[in-house]
This record gives C-alpha cells, structure tokens and sequence, in this order.
C-alpha cells in the first residue's frame, strides 16, 4: 500500500491521515466545521475527504486504526460527535454510518493542564466527548484486561497521583519508542513519545500548563522496513515547552531530526519565543533552546504551516516572523516551506514516502502534458 500522509485544509487547525505501507490508517487530530459540511458552501469538504479515504471492516463500519489527539482545544477535536462514532462499537448505527476509532491515542496529563490553564476554561463539547470515551475505555481495560477494536486506548504519558500505575499495559511513557497498532506489532511504523513532560515541581507543572501542553511525537513511516518519513508533530506547544524539550533530548539530538515537521500551533511565534510579534515586531527575539528543538532538518526536509494563508502583517497565528525562522532553519539542508491553504484546489496536501523519501504529491490537471499523465511527484531535496 502506498505510504503517505494527507494533510487536511482546514484552515488554522490540524487534521493529517497517515497510511502506512502496512495499510493501517492513523488520523491526528480533527477540524471538521459546520461550514465544511454544507455542500452550498465553499469550505473544503475535509469530513467527507476523510471517509473517502477509509476501508470499511467486515461489518460494514469506516473505521480508523489510530486516532490521536494532541491538544484538547476546539481546532483540533472539532467535529468528533457528529462524524465519529463513540461508545461500545457493538451500539454502533448503521443509519449514522459514524467512524470507528479502533484505538484512542489519548494524553490524560494534556487534558489536565489544558482545564488547569484557566479556571474559567470550558472544554468544548467535542473535546469532553472525547476525554468521557477514553474514560470509558480506560475503566473497561481496568476491568477487563483486555480489548477489542473499538475499545482499544493508547495512554500517552503517566498521569499525576498514580492514576496510570495499574494501566501499564497500555501506557507510553516519555521518551519510549511504540510500534503497536490496535494491540499488534507493525514493522512500518515507530513513534517516539516525545512529551507530554511530567513535573518536577508545582513551579514547572505552572510552565508547562501554561505553554500549551501537548502530545509531542516523532511518528515515523517506513518503506520495506526502512524509515523513510519521520514526521514531528507538536500539537499546540508553546515556546517554554519545546525550551524542555531541548534540553531534555540535547545528547540525542537525532531524536528531534524530522523530514517533516508539522510546524506548531500553526506556524505560531509562540512556539519559538517569549516575546509578543505584534508589540515587539521585529525586536522580538528567538529562543535559542526551542529554536534548536525544532531545527534539526534532515536533508530536503519539509516544514508545513497548517494555517490560513501566512500575511506579513501582526497575526499570530500563523506569524509571518515565525515563517520567517523556519525557512531560515531548513536553508543549510535545502528544504521547503509550505502552508497547506496555499496549495491548489480543495484535496489535502498529499506527503507521498517512498524509498527515495517523503515528496510532495501533486493534484491531476484538467489536460495532461507529456507522456498522457495528469499526476506527478514532486521530490523533495533528498528524494
């Protein structure tokens, strides 16, 4: 199957379908608005794109292998009770048609910080469906021990007070390496757990919850048991995060090193300074530590804004100063820079990985050119 990664216009939001060569098919987060879903409007049909994009299984259901949820504000969950379905999937309704999660990739420690943030903040309705399921998958795991597709949870990072101890079995911790998809080996895929980062002390635990904490993988797809796209994904983490992050990987700085990077909090300033672009502009300095996080390019590597169309004006996000430092990281090594609402048409930027590596996937033309083919590849540096 082929190997690849489609990135979703969904505006300033995150949304990317990744299929491995194994054809497992792993989502990270979801930005489905309304006005996506009316057909007289002109915002890209993303809900309808993702199913068009799924296997049914052999009850007839679309489905997900994986589903992983970086960060629990609206952007990045919008859209999961209308389109996914939750509960027991033995409740499932064929006249819905709603998709299977198999497995939840889910971080109690992230849903935590983002309550603690602000007293007054309220999840959204999406996100509070998604934290009541992984609850619900998680108690019957305690229960059971077991469990099947549709009820499956994975657990990203240890939670406070011990509450993930007796949950070992399905727990990642910062800095291990999975490869399990829905209980099963699979030798075309590898992730690191990244953050989020457990506390030393209230002092930190303050930071961290302030950054926007975040899932942070290195997700990585491989081509006949090769890696050949290494994906770093960052939800919404903030600068101060990714200060930790550095120093936490420092000695192993290949541990960050991406073909692609998912640039956070889409192509926010934030993620890579303290200081405000729009009262500061150009005074506005780096951190040195986030900045080193996330430059570590490998060759022809790409970075992707999922963001509106990047202005030069004071917006944040997406920043065009921070747009501004990526390409400036990925000029020793040759890379590009993208933002997904500036490719053409409505389909999502397609990342196609093969032996050669990740390389941008082009849309079929109208007429074709050549030798008859509407569709190419576009290669990246190293491809």
């Amino acid at each position: 199957m082929a190997v690849k990664a489609s990135l979703f216009k969904v505006d300033n939001g995150d949304m990317v379908l990744f299929e491995t060569e194994s054809g497992r098919r792993i989502l990270t987060d979801i930005n489905i608005r309304e006005a996506a879903d009316d057909e007289d409007d002109d915002t890209p049909n993303v809900g309808k794109q993702l199913r068009n994009k799924l296997d049914r299984d052999d009850k007839g259901r679309l489905f997900v292998d994986g589903f992983l949820n970086t960060h629990p504000d609206a952007d990045h969950i919008r859209g999961l009770v209308k389109h996914f379905h939750l509960g027991d999937p033995s409740t499932w309704v064929k006249a819905d048609d709603k998709i299977i999660i198999r497995e939840m990739w889910s971080s109690p420690i992230v849903f935590r910080r983002a309550k603690a943030k602000d007293e007054d903040h309220v999840l959204c309705a999406d996100a509070e469906a998604w934290r009541d399921e992984a609850r619900r998958r998680a108690n019957r795991f305690k229960k059971e021990r077991t469990a099947e597709d549709g009820n499956r949870i994975l657990i990203l990072g240890e939670d406070v007070d011990g509450k993930t101890d007796d949950l070992t079995e399905i727990l990642v911790k910062v800095d291990e390496v999975f490869s399990k998809i829905c209980g099963v080996q699979d030798t075309s895929f590898e992730a690191r757990l990244l953050a989020p980062m457990p506390a030393d002390d209230e002092a930190e635990e303050e930071v961290l919850t302030k950054n926007n904490s975040s899932v942070i993988m290195r997700l990585d797809l491989k081509v006949s048991k090769v890696t050949r796209g290494r994906f770093l994904l960052g939800g919404d983490a903030e600068v101060a995060i990714w200060d930790r992050i550095w120093e936490r990987n420092k000695k192993w700085p290949e541990r960050l090193q991406y073909d692609v990077l998912i640039a956070p909090h889409h192509c926010s300033w934030h993620s890579l300074s303290y200081d405000s672009w729009s009262e500061k502009g150009e005074k506005a300095k780096v951190s040195e530590p986030a900045r080193s996080a996330l430059g570590q390019p490998l060759d022809g590597a790409l970075i992707v804004a999922s963001s509106k169309t990047i202005k030069d004006d004071k917006n944040d996000p997406p920043c065009i100063r921070a747009k501004r430092e990526y390409i400036d990281i990925l000029d020793p090594v040759k890379g590009e820079f993208k933002c997904v609402a500036d490719s053409p048409g409505d389909d999502p930027l397609a990342i196609e990985v093969t032996s050669a590596g990740p390389r941008i996937r082009r849309a079929a033309v109208a007429v074709s050119v050549a030798a008859g083919t509407g569709i190419g590849s576009q290669p990246l540096a190293h491809g």
